[in-house]
């Protein structure tokens, strides 16, 4: 080990370095019923480190261990199952996100990186695609930047991009918003909103919803949108029966059928423009 001389002579150890941060993609199968095996949709390189990393952060314990073992069975983890370190985040930052508008810093995320203090490299996961896109996590990601620690994101399915490259619709400026509201009338405002941005300035919109209410969505889409605005369902994306379509609303109108809705079924990313 090495060492330093302090100011009276004696010799001190050197302060260990801090172990990085690697942002974890998992696979945009969680929750269905054909998961898709992981050298399909993450590269080798990926799966190397998530398997030699023993301290996580993710979204959800018992589905963090799923995904160790999904990976165990192409790179043999750096310890059991049993011995991983895995701390959820909080229930607040699931619901309410890692940006809340009454707490402006966040959530204080440093004490779950104690072991990267210590020198030890950790993983941040989500439940489907990039941890802190779409998913908790940012957090995190502050408090390793502000502990001087180094961020690594790994290569893996992102399905807001994967959708927004599919749909056909302006790539070059864009805007994920996250979920729009439940309440029918609140969610036609917000459409409405969303719409009149996108025709104005060209701003692809995108969004997402629990599957079981996309077919609630999709219908609102229909009804509120003017019938020239184009609309993009992306559904299931890296999965066998993944389903991409963009048209005008007056052609989702006259073709929409059961065929969609089953598409529906699955996690869809919509999105709306020119």
């Amino acid at each position: 080990m090495s060492a330093e001389t302090n100011s009276g002579g004696a010799t001190a150890p050197a302060a260990t370095a801090r172990g990085r941060l690697y942002l974890v993609p998992a696979p945009l199968d969680f929750g269905t019923d054909s998961p898709t095996p992981l050298d399909q949709t993450l590269p080798a390189a990926t799966l190397q480190t998530a398997a030699r990393l023993t301290h996580w952060i993710c979204e959800n314990a018992k589905s963090a261990r799923a995904y160790l073992k999904r990976v165990n069975e192409h790179h043999p983890l750096a310890a059991p199952l049993q011995a991983q370190t895995i701390h959820e985040l909080p229930r607040v930052v699931h619901k309410k996100g890692d940006h809340r508008p009454d707490a402006p810093h966040g959530f204080d995320a440093r004490p779950l990186l104690a072991a990267a203090l210590q020198g030890q490299d950790m993983g941040l996961l989500s439940e489907a695609g990039m941890p802190a896109v779409a998913d908790p996590g940012s957090s995190v990601v502050r408090a390793a930047h502000a502990l001087g620690m180094e961020v690594v994101p790994l290569v893996g399915p992102v399905s807001l991009l994967l959708a927004l490259a599919a749909s056909g619709l302006n790539g070059q400026n864009f805007a994920f918003v996250g979920y729009l509201p439940q309440d029918s009338e609140a969610r036609s405002q917000r459409i409405r909103e969303l719409e009149t941005l996108a025709l104005k300035t060209g701003q692809t919109q995108l969004f997402i919803e629990t599957p079981y209410r996309n077919i609630a969505l999709f219908e609102a889409l229909l009804t509120t949108l003017r019938k020239e605005t184009r609309l993009a369902l992306a559904s299931g994306l890296t999965l066998p029966q993944s389903c991409v379509r963009s048209a005008a609303v007056q052609d989702w109108r006259q073709r929409r059928g059961d065929a969609t809705h089953r598409a529906l079924d699955l996690p869809t990313v919509f999105a709306i423009g020119l």
